[in-house]
């Protein structure tokens, strides 16, 4: 499996495309073993896409997906609509750690660690795509919780993640441990949000236009603490916690020292310790059974450090009133005997109402729909 692996990861690189529908790697991966609530199935959507991370889809239904390892940008086209990528196309490599995505008129809006990059017209030019435009230079260049999330709100404007150069610390530096913004033109750089440690996904609420976003808790204070967190920022200007405070009441054993957790914004949600929570989406369209809709699915990328793991699976916040009532696992299986096959990164919810997720370890994006 892993010398076919690496055989169509080169492949990739030399022609800077792959087809989707002949033999690869995935037929090779234990789907069976993901449970789904009944009625639900998962299916492959696209395979190879190696180190598959962050993903966005273009109006025109061009699916655009950033890596971290890989370097790469890749651009997945399904002509045929049937739910199932026919192409996957490098259409930008060797970049620093490009996580994050976004898409605005026509333009896709690529996060390296310390800069933004914009392509514009890309979607004509798949294959021969132009010199980038930078943005903004106007970020840190450390490479510690230095990858972003970035996406546009429904305002217009992009949001970009700045994530603590440590694993906790306390920094002169506001740009770190925060959630900025700009104007699509780079313009208005500013911060939303403080304390906030490492986010790796966010979505606004559909009805209510507010952000929801995960954050990572910090590591080294044992298996069960601190929680990762679901938070909302229905205004810019809060300042949900670190380094001073985790989760709604733990103080940092070194800064929390003459602060108290009442002084900073709660999470609205404990979320398991160290699962990695990153992509965050609202489920919007019909596909799904009523009782997911205008709820939260989040993509937990599984622990590296806990000495049992937990996470590798997508999970449920339930929504009420603007607060999360329950926490529940949606998807879990790629975490068997203590060993991942499978890390869950991104998700997204396509036109249909399927929902995709991608995966950096299994090199491919999952296609989970309904049946009645």
């Amino acid at each position: 499996m892993r010398g076919l692996r690496l055989g169509l990861s080169l492949l990739v690189l030399l022609t800077g495309s792959v087809s989707c529908g002949g033999a690869n790697s995935t037929q090779e991966l234990p789907l069976h073993q993901i449970r789904l609530p009944t009625g639900f199935e998962i299916g492959i959507y696209a395979s190879p896409v190696p180190n598959a991370r962050s993903m966005v889809l273009s109006p025109n239904g061009t699916l655009f997906v950033g890596t971290l390892t890989a370097g790469n940008v890749y651009a997945i086209v399904d002509r045929n609509q049937d739910g199932k990528a026919d192409e996957v196309v490098t259409v930008a490599r060797e970049l620093n750690m490009p996580n994050g995505v976004a898409f605005h008129n026509g333009a896709l809006y690529v996060a390296e660690v310390d800069r933004i990059l914009r392509y514009d017209n890309i979607e004509t030019h798949l294959k021969d795509p132009p010199e980038p435009v930078a943005l903004s230079e106007r970020f840190p260049r450390e490479r510690h919780h230095g990858w972003k999330f970035i996406r546009f709100a429904p305002d217009g404007w992009l949001y970009i993640p700045v994530g603590a150069p440590c694993n906790v610390c306390e920094r002169k530096d506001e740009r770190y441990a925060s959630i900025m913004r700009m104007q699509s033109d780079g313009a208005q750089l500013e911060i939303f949000a403080r304390g906030v440690r490492n986010t790796v996904g966010f979505d606004w609420h559909p009805k209510t236009r507010e952000l929801w976003f995960t954050d990572n808790g910090r590591d080294w204070m044992g298996d069960d603490l601190p929680p990762d967190e679901l938070n909302h920022a229905p205004r810019p200007g809060l300042h949900f916690g670190f380094p001073y405070c985790h989760g709604r009441t733990l103080p940092d054993p070194g800064f929390g020292k003459g602060r108290k957790c009442e002084e900073f914004t709660p999470p609205a949600i404990e979320l398991g310790p160290h699962v990695a929570a990153l992509g965050v989406r609202f489920y919007t369209e019909t596909m799904f059974p009523d009782e997911f809709r205008n709820h939260l699915f989040i993509a937990e990328h599984g622990s590296w450090n806990r000495s049992v793991p937990i996470g590798y699976r997508v999970t449920l916040a339930r929504l009420e009133n603007h607060r999360a009532l329950s926490y529940k696992v949606f998807a879990e299986g790629w975490l068997q005997g203590g060993h991942a096959w499978g890390r869950p990164v991104d998700l997204l919810v396509m036109p249909d109402g399927a929902m995709l997720v991608s995966d950096d370890k299994a090199d491919v994006i999952y296609r989970i729909s309904y049946r009645k």
